[in-house]
């Protein structure tokens, strides 16, 4: 991620300082950011004056001392808060006054993690996609300690990046990580009672939902244990509300290390000259499954727009920017009709009598 977000700055012209405390990572994320600068000049997406030009703008450095030139600084690092801190204490000590820190955390909140530092106000969330140079959407996060001007500023350079803002309330998941975990979430629970499996309900999301991909071929594409982490620490930052519980199947494949393409194992079988195993199709099956992960999707884009998590436009371009979703979900939901998301999760209700499908209070005002 880090060295994604590196060639986006420096692909707008900015100069990058690039650091890891592993050197040799650094040393290999250059590598492989000359290999890919070169792919894209063989395929006449850029010349090769702007592929030098790029990479030459990126400095490999060797120490935390030499960013103290930097205007901005973008962290993007292992997600555990503790350490994410101390690295921005430690910048504090070596940056200017003027400089903006900054974290590409996907699910910590940005207000926790600025709540140590000397001067908290000039710290933002500023959250890509990966693969950072391909995926549009950057989530723009205040905390409470932001200066008001600072999310407006770190907008519009994204902007100038050439990238697709959102500005998002600092809730546990901002705006895609919140919306979007019934989408494996529901796809778990329904895999784990053995209603349908992995191949059909990812078969149903994109025969009926025109996904690009199914929620079990994106959780091997994204790593089992990174969704399963983020899962997790939705759920605990949201005082273990059963909407975002966890899945069981979920941690015993993280416990397995069946983790998905970068094992080359996880719900698919990625390793040389296994076959795709096909799925047995029922369409009144695939209806039941699409509407039941759908309603739920529409039911917490719904109720975020409740919560002014952010306003309809960033609602709707956040779904379709960040994970790829054909449609926002709050025209998807008017197009189905609110009234039948608000039937399919009040039978879902009545039938495990559970909080987690419970409805958004302003979904049947709708």
């Amino acid at each position: 991620m880090g060295i994604g977000i590196a060639q986006v700055a420096a692909t707008s012209g900015c100069s990058v300082f690039l650091y890891d405390a592993n050197s040799a990572q650094t040393e290999k994320s250059l590598l492989n950011l000359q290999k890919t600068l070169g792919k894209l000049a063989e395929k006449q997406k850029i010349t090769i004056e702007k592929s030098e030009e790029i990479f030459n703008k990126i400095k490999f450095c060797t120490e935390l001392s030499d960013l103290k030139a930097c205007d901005l600084v973008i962290e993007a690092i292992i997600e555990n808060k503790e350490i994410k801190t101390k690295v921005f204490q430690n910048l504090e000590e070596i940056v200017s006054e003027k400089c903006i820190i900054s974290s590409n955390t996907s699910s910590i909140s940005i207000t926790s993690l600025s709540a140590e530092l000397k001067n908290p106000e000039r710290f933002v969330g500023i959250h890509f996609f990966n693969p950072a140079p391909l995926m549009p959407l950057v989530e723009i996060i205040p905390g409470l300690l932001t200066d008001k001007k600072l999310a407006r500023e770190m907008y519009t350079l994204m902007e100038n990046w050439g990238k697709v803002p959102v500005i998002a309330k600092d809730v546990p998941g901002f705006i895609v990580n919140r919306i979007a975990r019934p989408f494996y979430g529901e796809a778990l629970r329904i895999a784990e009672e053995n209603i349908a499996t992995p191949e059909q309900i990812d078969d149903a999301m994109k025969t009926l939902g025109n996904f690009k991909m199914g929620p079990f071929e994106l959780m091997d594409l994204i790593g089992i244990d990174i969704n399963f982490s983020v899962t997790k620490t939705v759920y605990q930052d949201y005082f273990y509300d059963p909407k975002y519980k966890p899945s069981l199947l979920q941690q015993r494949m993280s416990e397995a290390k069946l983790l998905g393409r970068k094992t080359g194992k996880g719900f698919y079988d990625y390793s040389e000259g296994a076959e795709k195993k096909a799925p047995e199709k029922n369409e009144e099956l695939y209806q039941t499954v699409f509407m039941r992960i759908i309603s739920m999707l529409i039911n917490e884009a719904v109720e975020a727009k409740r919560l002014g998590i952010a306003n309809d436009e960033d609602l709707e371009l956040a779904m379709q920017k960040g994970v790829n979703y054909p449609k926002g979900l709050l025209a998807w939901g008017k197009e189905i009709g609110f009234e039948n998301i608000s039937e399919t999760l009040q039978n879902l209700y009545e039938e495990y009598q559970e909080e987690r499908y419970r409805q958004s209070p302003l979904l049947r005002k709708l």
